[in-house]
């Protein structure tokens, strides 16, 4: 189905473009009204494009200022092929500060392949299917940990549908160069819905990343992610002379899945003992849960089950059943 989202952009002009995505949004006080995303595109001639976004989730900051930067820094000249930014993806929860937006409470990370007659995060996500990721040759979805969760820095890739594309992504990965690097089969967090997990669904070189913690700005996390993508945007061409430091060897994971994490088994006041990128072994203390109802119960023990290196551990100290609290990667 042709989608409905709409842009000002000529994608097969050259030059340096800015304008807007335009997603349809009848409201009671603008009843042809339009959600309105900025989107930048510099072309210069032919070669491949790149896809670069963040504010996915719009209390995650690292990735936004990262590709503002960039945005501003880059000239066509400097240019051989096409890139393609969008540092505030899902506009209305970056302007709300938010995980999800406002508007329909579409968290967008888990929509895709999306809908072109859905509410405005559906349509979105629709565009990115079926418009974007047909002009891209790689994607790079710059996350991090949001208001709930602290994240060990770290990019995160699928296996890949054959040979050809895990290679590709294991370059990928080695070029962007984050301190960590995580492969996933997509049975955890939003599986195939992601915006990564579409686009390697599509053939596409992808990645993701988590660089941050809190819903605040974590200067290393930016640091990695203004230096993972200059470096990819030099290695495949896009931008040869593009400065980027050499890319720090990266410790290469595998994701444990939800079964090896941890979730919270009642409400209570969470207690970590064990941070981001540590290093745990099956029955080692992960941390205590605490009664806020009742004073005098003792606080309920938590165990790891697995193994492993925390990839991420809750951020916020109020917690309610079900919360995950940690997930490992091997």
């Amino acid at each position: 189905m042709t989608s409905r989202v709409w842009t000002g952009l000529d994608y097969e002009r050259d030059g340096k473009q800015v304008d807007a995505l335009y997603i349809p949004h009848s409201t009671d006080f603008s009843a042809y009204g339009t959600v309105a995303i900025p989107i930048v595109c510099i072309r210069n001639g032919d070669g491949p494009t790149a896809l670069l976004t963040a504010g996915n989730h719009g209390d995650e900051y690292e990735g936004q200022i990262a590709l503002l930067r960039l945005a501003r820094a880059l000239q066509t000249e400097d240019i051989q092929g096409r890139v393609i930014l969008i540092p505030a993806l899902n506009f209305p929860a970056v302007r709300a500060g938010r995980r999800a937006s406002p508007l329909d409470e579409g968290n967008l990370n888990r929509l895709f392949p999306g809908d072109a007659n859905g509410g405005p995060t559906a349509m979105l996500a629709h565009y990115i299917s079926t418009v974007l990721f047909g002009l891209s040759d790689l994607v790079i979805d710059l996350h991090s940990g949001g208001r709930s969760l602290d994240y060990a820095h770290c990019a995160l890739a699928q296996h890949g549908r054959d040979e050809a594309q895990r290679e590709a992504v294991d370059t990928l990965l080695r070029v962007f160069g984050a301190p960590h690097s995580i492969l996933t089969s997509g049975q955890g967090g939003g599986g195939a819905t992601t915006l990564y997990a579409a686009a390697a669904q599509r053939g596409l070189p992808a990645l993701t990343t988590e660089l941050g913690k809190g819903a605040t700005l974590d200067p290393a996390g930016l640091h990695t992610a203004e230096q993972g993508v200059r470096r990819v945007l030099r290695h495949y061409g896009i931008a040869p002379r593009l400065d980027a430091e050499a890319a720090p060897a990266t410790r290469l994971l595998r994701s444990l899945g939800p079964r090896a994490g941890i979730y919270a088994p009642c409400d209570g006041l969470f207690e970590p003992h064990v941070e981001a990128g540590r290093e745990v072994k099956t029955g080692q203390l992960a941390g205590y849960l605490h009664s806020y109802e009742d004073p005098l119960r003792d606080a309920h023990p938590l165990y790891f089950s697995a193994d492993g290196v925390v990839s991420c551990r809750r951020f916020p100290t109020l917690t309610r059943r079900g919360d995950c609290l940690y997930h490992l990667a091997a």
